[in-house]
């Protein structure tokens, strides 16, 4: 379970008031309670079933005809959703809060014992990736129900060159609660139990509270919130520095082993993406950086009358945007509304995260931060995890992070092994989402004021995931290189995150003394080695993808929602065929940055 990159949406230590009723998850669905017969029921299946599957299956895949690997697979499924839906409410409560210790040894505990249950099945697609590639085309042809895992097998097989040996394979699954796990964790339970103290502020603030500062209407608000953050980071870093030297030297460790070529291997191959797809994404948003965040930053300062921007200045708002805070019900009515708009069917998908207890909303004591939406096992449906403050763009965040549950509950029809989308098309509906909503509030606009206010917060929206999400992914390439060379002090890995920041933002800053340490936050480092191109490539994406229904192209909310329904059974060439589309195109991400260039172009004419 991954959690996003944290957008600035947070504050306060109360889930409701002044935004209304905020709603909080219930968890029934997975399961009644930590201690209900049910999880003891569902662990003591487990523990047997995958001991059964090894009995049964360890040594003897090549000699199965194609109804018994179907059968094979099929068992394989159940474990999985079983072992899925145990995890997912161990962590889901977990995240709701971080800080209690019985939480934490809950999902701790879980996390062993599964892990122990499960190392039976590491021979599984050892052994099946050793299938010889005639045989089980045969198999394939012979059996079309089998045939339909074919992407799933293809996944697999695609990690042959990549595999070590059976016991090697055992031993790294056994011994990841106490690897990466565990730093995961050291790093998720640190950060929660931060707190800032920031001048002007009756008690110390947790991270969301101080972020959100940043968004503050008042400068010398959202400079004491730099600065606070600054001198807590600064504190920290050592070992900060600890958990990326150790994460990034046992990634280098792994990858050596298995002779993957780069660090960003193992995550191309997850991501069922090509390399140069990825490297063709990166090179045209560099190229980008000068026609939009160097211009529209250059563009803010003299909005604001500034000669320099400061980082404190970066997400402040503009001065001709007057503060609103937008309560929940206001907030859930604009988005279903924008789905409504797009189809009544998108609504009616949206609809139970509001009224079945899926979407946990308020800002509470220990609660993880940013933004997510979990699928938890397909025989169940997702949950979504907002930290909502009632700023604007936490309307956006809730049509975002809804746009995922949407997704989740239409690929769940392909089953467990298939629904699971990559990352790089996982962002499609969440990122088409907020678009909807966004022109919704855009066509609605009264005023040349406020369609600069919702254009300008568009473009900044729009930036922070394309623009800094590149140099966040360049960032991570050079620490990992740096790291292959030896162990990184803080200062090292400060000097690299420096490296990325005046090229992607631009000439309009100048960067406070302390700033270097703001990598030390961002979870997606630590928990998801090179994630981060996922948002440029699912924003891009999705402005190619609006750019063809705003056209009028007939049937596009069925081919949409087909896309959607297909989840990981198709590959992104597939599923984008039908609208015309190729990102393996190097001219394809020049569309989507066209579309930002686009909005900034219409600002700057307002300005004429």
């Amino acid at each position: 379970m991954t959690l996003p990159l944290p957008r600035p949406v947070f504050d306060a230590a109360t889930g409701s008031g002044a935004f209304g009723d905020l709603p909080d998850w219930d968890l029934t669905d997975l399961y009644p309670a930590p201690d209900a017969p049910e999880v003891a029921r569902d662990m003591g299946w487990l523990e047997q079933a995958c001991a059964g599957f090894a009995a049964d299956h360890e040594g003897k895949l090549a000699a199965l005809d194609a109804a018994g690997l179907l059968a094979c697979v099929q068992v394989y499924e159940k474990i999985d959703i079983v072992a899925g839906r145990l995890m997912s409410y161990a962590g889901l409560r977990y995240y709701q809060n971080t800080m209690d210790s019985e939480r934490a040894k809950f999902m701790a505990d879980m996390q062993d014992r599964i892990t122990a249950f499960t190392t039976p099945l590491v021979f599984f697609s050892l052994e099946f990736n050793r299938l010889d590639d005639a045989h089980l085309e045969g198999l394939l042809a012979a059996n079309a129900d089998l045939a339909r895992y074919k992407p799933v097998f293809d996944r697999m097989r695609a990690m042959r060159p990549y595999q070590l040996s059976d016991e090697l394979e055992k031993f790294l699954h056994d011994q990841s609660t106490v690897g990466a796990a565990a730093w995961n964790r050291l790093f998720d339970e640190t950060m929660a139990g931060l707190t800032f103290d920031v001048p002007g502020e009756e008690d110390p603030l947790n991270l969301e509270a101080t972020l959100n500062l940043l968004t503050d209407t008042d400068r010398a608000k959202r400079e004491a919130a730099a600065r606070a953050l600054a001198g807590v980071f600064e504190k920290n870093v050592k070992l900060f520095a600890r958990v990326h030297n150790t994460l990034a030297k046992e990634k280098e460790i792994h990858d050596r082993w298995r002779k993957m070529p780069t660090p960003q291997t193992g995550r191309h191959l997850s991501n069922h993406v090509e390399p140069e797809v990825v490297e063709a994404l990166r090179n045209a948003v560099v190229a980008a950086y000068p026609k939009l965040s160097h211009r529209y930053y250059r563009l803010k300062a003299k909005w604001m009358g500034l000669d320099r921007m400061q980082v404190w200045d970066r997400n402040a708002p503009l001065p001709i945007d007057t503060p609103k805070l937008v309560d929940w019900d206001t907030a859930t009515r604009t988005v279903m509304e924008a789905y409504g708009a797009f189809s009544p069917r998108m609504a009616e998908l949206a609809e139970p995260f509001f009224t079945k207890g899926w979407i946990d909303a308020g800002v509470k004591p220990g609660k993880a931060p940013g933004a997510f939406a979990h699928p938890t096992v397909t025989t169940v449906h997702p949950y979504v995890m907002l930290n909502y403050m009632g700023k604007p763009r936490d309307v956006m965040t809730l049509a975002h992070e809804l746009g995922h549950g949407v997704h989740q509950v239409l690929a769940a029809g392909q089953g467990e092994l298939l629904s699971s989308t990559p990352l790089t098309l996982a962002e499609t509906a969440s990122v088409f989402g907020e678009m909807l909503t966004f022109r919704k509030l855009l066509d609605a606009a009264k005023t040349p004021a406020e369609r600069k206010t919702l254009l300008a917060g568009k473009v900044e929206d729009m930036i922070n995931t394309v623009v800094r999400q590149i140099a966040f992914y360049d960032f991570e390439c050079k620490l990992h290189a740096a790291r292959a060379e030896g162990e990184l002090t803080p200062d090292d890995i400060n000097a690299l995150w420096m490296s990325v920041q005046a090229q992607s933002l631009g000439d309009a800053f100048d960067f406070m003394e302390g700033y270097e340490t703001f990598w030390a936050y961002i979870p997606h480092f630590v928990h998801s080695p090179f994630y981060v191109y996922a948002y440029a490539f699912g924003d891009g994406l999705v402005n190619a993808l609006y750019a063809v229904y705003a056209e009028g192209t007939p049937g596009f909310q069925e081919k949409y929602f087909d896309m959607l329904k297909a989840g990981g059974s198709k590959h992104h060439k597939e599923l984008l065929a039908p609208f015309g589309l190729d990102a393996s195109d190097p001219k394809f991400w020049d569309k989507g940055l066209s579309m930002i260039a686009g909005f900034i172009d219409e600002l700057e004419a307002m300005e004429g």
